[in-house]
C-alpha cells in the first residue's frame, strides 16, 4: 500500500536528480501534467536551487500559505541545507531563489496561478492559498517527469469549474480504509479536485441505530472528522452524502425500521406521506451533519418507487410528481433547519419537467446520467433557464462492468463537462459506483477520476489529453509507459462481446444472471464467437502487465486487482459459452465435467477477491459482496 502523503512539496526540488524522466518524454519535450494546464511555455534549461536561500513570502501569511512554506522549507534543509522563511515586501520577491506570492490582482480568477521555473529562480503567484497549493501540485509532477532539476517552464492556469469532486459509493458493500481513503485524499488533491463525497445509505455508525450498520464496518463519527480535516489542509470539501428516500432497504428491512417503508413487503423507500418518515431522517442529520464542516449536503432522492404501496390513495389523488416533491421540500427544510444547502439527484425532477421552475434557488441539482449520450446539452440548459444551480455528474463507467467501459466514460464525461461548462454548472461530481456488489477493484477507476478532474480543471485544455500517456505519468507511474494503454484498452474490450449493455457490460451480465433460464430476454442476441473473441483479447492483454514498471508503492496490488477482475470476466465469458453450447436451462445441469472445470476456477476468484477486498477495505460487506458469486459456485457442485 502507498504510504500517507504529506501536503507539502514531497521532495520536489533537489531530490529530482534522483527521479527519472517518464516514458514517453524526452528533456526536450513539454512535460505532460494532470489535468494539462490551459497556458505552457517550455523554455530553456533547468533549475537547480542552491543549497541554502531563502523562500520569500508575500506579507500577511495566514496559517494555510506558512503551512505549505514550511513544507517547501523542510525538504530542502533535508537536503543539507538552510533555507528561512522570510516575509518581505511585494517589490523585494525578485530578488530570492525562490517566492511565493498571494496576488489576487496579478491572477483574478479563483483557484488561479502562475508558475515560473527559469535556470536561477522559481516563483509562484497565485489568486489565493488554494492557487499556491495547486502550483506545488504541478510542481511535483513537472518534478515526476524530470531529471538534473526541474524543467524552466512559465505556466498560467486557473478552473474551469468551481466544484470538482468524486463520489466514492461506500454503501454497496465496500467501505474503505482510513488508509485508503487518506490515500485517495492525496491522489484526488495532486488531480486538483476540491471535493469529495462518500455516499451513505446504512455505514454511518448512526448511534441507537445499530441494528443498520452493525455488520458493516461504518464509518464512525471520529474517523469523519479526521478525514473531514485531513482533507482542508489539502483544501477539499468533504461533504456529507445520505440518500433520504429511496435505497434504505439496508434499514427498512429490519422489524424497528419497516413500518416507515412505502411498501414493507418490499422495503426500499420511506412512505412519503407518513410524517415519522420525516422524524426519522431529522434524527439521523442531527447525528451525521456535525461531524462535517461542509455547508452543502447530498440527500439523495433518486430511484424512488411511489404509488404502489401505502402512498398510493395520495399518488392518485394528487399524482406521483407531486407527492415526490412535497416530500423533497420536507426534506429541504430539515435541510434549512441545520443550516446546510441541500443536493438532491435530480433524476425525478427532469421525469417530470413541469416542477422544475419550483425548485427553491437554494437547493443544488445534480444531473447524473453514465452514457455517452446522455442529454446533458438540454438538461443543463435548463437549469440555466430556470436559474437553480446544478452540478454535472458523469460516471467512471466501472460498476457491473468488471473492466470499465472506456470509450463510454470518455464521452459521458465529455459530454457531462463541455455542457457544464457552457452553461455555468456549478460543480462536476464524478461518481464511483458498487452496484452489484462492488466487485470492481479501485485501478479499474483510475481513469475515470482522472480524465474527471482534467475536464473539470479546463475543458478546452484536455479534451483530447493524452490519457494514457498521463496515467503512465502520475497515476501508475510506470517508467515502461504500459499500464496507461493497458488500463485503458482493457476498459474496451466490453465492445468485443458482441451485445452493448446501458450502465454495464456482459461478462458482468453473464455473472449476475446465471440464476435466469438460458432462453430469458437477458440472453437475447449472445452469440459464441463474440465471447471468444472477447476472452482472447483480455487475455493478450494481460501479457503486457510483465512489462509494467509501476513506482507506486501498491504496484503488486495493482497488478493482481488487474488480473482477478480479468479473471472475473473470463469466467462469466467462460460460462455464457457453456450456456449456450449446451442450451441447458439451468447452471446445475451443464455436464459434470465442466461445472468441475468451472468451480475450481470460480472457488480461486472468490479466494483471491476475499484477499484483495481486505487489502484496502474493511471486512464488512464483504459476505454480501461475495454472495452472488458463491451462489454460482454452490449451483456448479449441485450433484
Amino acid at each position: 500500500m502507498m504510504k500517507r502523503g504529506n501536503l507539502g512539496w514531497r521532495a520536489v526540488l533537489l531530490c529530482v536528480a534522483s527521479l527519472a524522466f517518464a516514458a514517453h518524454g524526452t528533456e526536450k519535450d513539454v512535460p505532460i501534467l494532470l489535468p494539462a494546464p490551459r497556458q505552457i511555455e517550455l523554455k530553456e534549461g533547468l533549475f537547480s536551487p542552491p543549497k541554502n536561500g531563502t523562500i520569500a513570502l508575500s506579507p500577511r501569511v495566514d496559517d494555510a500559505l506558512l503551512r505549505i512554506a514550511q513544507s517547501a522549507q523542510k525538504h530542502l534543509q533535508g537536503q543539507g541545507g538552510t533555507w528561512e522563511l522570510r516575509a518581505v515586501a511585494p517589490a523585494a520577491l525578485d530578488a530570492y531563489p525562490a517566492a511565493i506570492s498571494i496576488a489576487p490582482e496579478l491572477c483574478p480568477q479563483n483557484e488561479g496561478y502562475t508558475l515560473k521555473i527559469a535556470p536561477d529562480r522559481l516563483s509562484i503567484t497565485a489568486h489565493d492559498v488554494r492557487g499556491v497549493f495547486y502550483a506545488i501540485q504541478t510542481i511535483k509532477q513537472l518534478a515526476r517527469q524530470s531529471r538534473g532539476g526541474l524543467p524552466c517552464v512559465e505556466i498560467a492556469d486557473w478552473p474551469d469549474i468551481p466544484n470538482r469532486g468524486v463520489m466514492l459509493d461506500i454503501s454497496r458493500n465496500k467501505v474503505p480504509k482510513m488508509e485508503t481513503l487518506f490515500q485517495l485524499v492525496d491522489f484526488f488533491a495532486e488531480m486538483k479536485f476540491n471535493q469529495i463525497q462518500l455516499y451513505m445509505e446504512h455505514t454511518f455508525a448512526y448511534r441507537g441505530h445499530e441494528t443498520a450498520w452493525q455488520e458493516f464496518s461504518p464509518m464512525t463519527p471520529e474517523q469523519v472528522l479526521a478525514l473531514d480535516a485531513y482533507c482542508r489542509e489539502r483544501f477539499i470539501e468533504l461533504a456529507p452524502n445520505q440518500n433520504s428516500f429511496a435505497h434504505l432497504e439496508w434499514w427498512l428491512k429490519h422489524d424497528r425500521y419497516k413500518g416507515l417503508a412505502e411498501n414493507p413487503a418490499a422495503p426500499f423507500t420511506l412512505n412519503p406521506v407518513d410524517p415519522q418518515a420525516i422524524e426519522f431522517l431529522g434524527g439521523l442529520y442531527d447525528d451525521l451533519l456535525p461531524n462535517f464542516t461542509s455547508a452543502n449536503f447530498n440527500v439523495g432522492c433518486d430511484e424512488t418507487d411511489l404509488g404502489n404501496g401505502k402512498s398510493k390513495e395520495a399518488c392518485a389523488k394528487q399524482g406521483v410528481a407531486r407527492v415526490y416533491f412535497d416530500f423533497l421540500m420536507k426534506v429541504h427544510e430539515l435541510v434549512k433547519q441545520r443550516g446546510h444547502t441541500m443536493q438532491f439527484w435530480a433524476d425525478i425532477i427532469f421525469n417530470h419537467p413541469e416542477l422544475i421552475p419550483e425548485l427553491p434557488k437554494d437547493v443544488t441539482a445534480m444531473l447524473w446520467g453514465y452514457e455517452a449520450d446522455h442529454p446533458y446539452a438540454n438538461q443543463t440548459q435548463r437549469m440555466k433557464e430556470v436559474g437553480v444551480p446544478f452540478y454535472v455528474c458523469p460516471g467512471t463507467s466501472s460498476w457491473n462492468c468488471l473492466l470499465g467501459r472506456t470509450d463510454n466514460m470518455i464521452g459521458n464525461m465529455r459530454n457531462a463537462a463541455e455542457n457544464g461548462t457552457k452553461n455555468g454548472a456549478r460543480g462536476l461530481l464524478v461518481t464511483d459506483w458498487g452496484d452489484g456488489g462492488h466487485w470492481q477493484y479501485l485501478p479499474i477507476s483510475f481513469a475515470g477520476y482522472a480524465y474527471a478532474a482534467a475536464l473539470s480543471w479546463s475543458f478546452d485544455a484536455n479534451r483530447n489529453l493524452d490519457l494514457a500517456r498521463a496515467l503512465d505519468a502520475h497515476v501508475f507511474q510506470d517508467e515502461a509507459g504500459v499500464m496507461g494503454q493497458f488500463a485503458l484498452d482493457l476498459g474496451n474490450t466490453y465492445k468485443e462481446n458482441g451485445k452493448l449493455l446501458g450502465n454495464e457490460a456482459l461478462p458482468a451480465l453473464l455473472l449476475y444472471s446465471h440464476g435466469l433460464p438460458s432462453n430469458d430476454k437477458e440472453f437475447k442476441g449472445i452469440k459464441r464467437r463474440p465471447l471468444e473473441k472477447s476472452i482472447k483479447a483480455i487475455g493478450k492483454l494481460l501479457t503486457q502487465l510483465e512489462k509494467s514498471e509501476m513506482r507506486r508503492g501498491d504496484a503488486q496490488l495493482v497488478v493482481d486487482e488487474f488480473k482477478n477482475n480479468a479473471a472475473m470476466a473470463i469466467h462469466g465469458l467462460r460460462l455464457g459459452i457453456a450456456r449456450l453450447s449446451s442450451k441447458e436451462l439451468n447452471v446445475a445441469q451443464l455436464p459434470a465435467n465442466e461445472r468441475a472445470e468451472l468451480a475450481a476456477d470460480l472457488g480461486r476468484i472468490i479466494a483471491e477477491h476475499r484477499r484483495l477486498w481486505l487489502e484496502r477495505n474493511r471486512e464488512g460487506g464483504l459476505q454480501y459482496s461475495t454472495k452472488g458469486l458463491e451462489a454460482l459456485l454452490a449451483a456448479y457442485k449441485t450433484p
